[in-house]
């Protein structure tokens, strides 16, 4: 995504970086929170250990308390699964920029190709007079055409 917004006009780009670099902040505070609440869901887990062991009385536990873990319970479920869109939507992004890549690879070889072509079907008329020097049996017509074949190959190599 980071490729595509740089390769854009200006006005747009800038606006697509802003939002880029807000959309990473985000995907970064969600990870951050997500490495809080699994340590803090780790750290549930050994307060329902003690609690079972008999450490501390059941029926101590007040209603706040389990409507504070039953939010932070699903904050921590709809926070993974923010993450696993993310993940998703990274995955599918990436798969689109390699298909891209690929096809930009293809589309190259095929240019490359064709000026191969084009290069060889304009130089393979000349190779013997290139090597004589003589136009043998040809009228001024052709040999004006020649010159001409001669010059468009120059141009051509001086293009790439």
């Amino acid at each position: 995504m980071d490729l595509e917004a740089r390769s854009l006009q200006p006005n747009v780009k800038a606006v697509l970086l802003a939002k880029l670099r807000e959309y990473k902040s985000d995907l970064n505070n969600l990870k951050s929170e997500h490495k809080r609440l699994a340590s803090a869901n780790s750290n549930q887990a050994a307060r329902d250990d003690l609690l079972e062991s008999g450490m501390a009385d059941a029926m101590s536990v007040s209603a706040n308390q389990k409507g504070r873990l039953m939010m932070s319970t699903e904050r921590l479920n709809e926070s993974s699964d923010r993450i696993k869109e993310s993940r998703r939507t990274m995955r599918e992004t990436e798969e689109l920029g390699v298909s891209i890549l690929q096809d930009l690879h293809q589309q190259r070889q095929s240019l490359l190709h064709a000026n191969d072509t084009v290069f060889l079907l304009l130089k393979v008329p000349y190779r013997h007079h290139l090597l004589t020097g003589k136009f043998e049996g040809k009228d001024e017509k052709e040999i004006n055409e020649e010159r001409r074949k001669k010059e468009q190959v120059k141009e051509i190599k001086m293009l790439f």
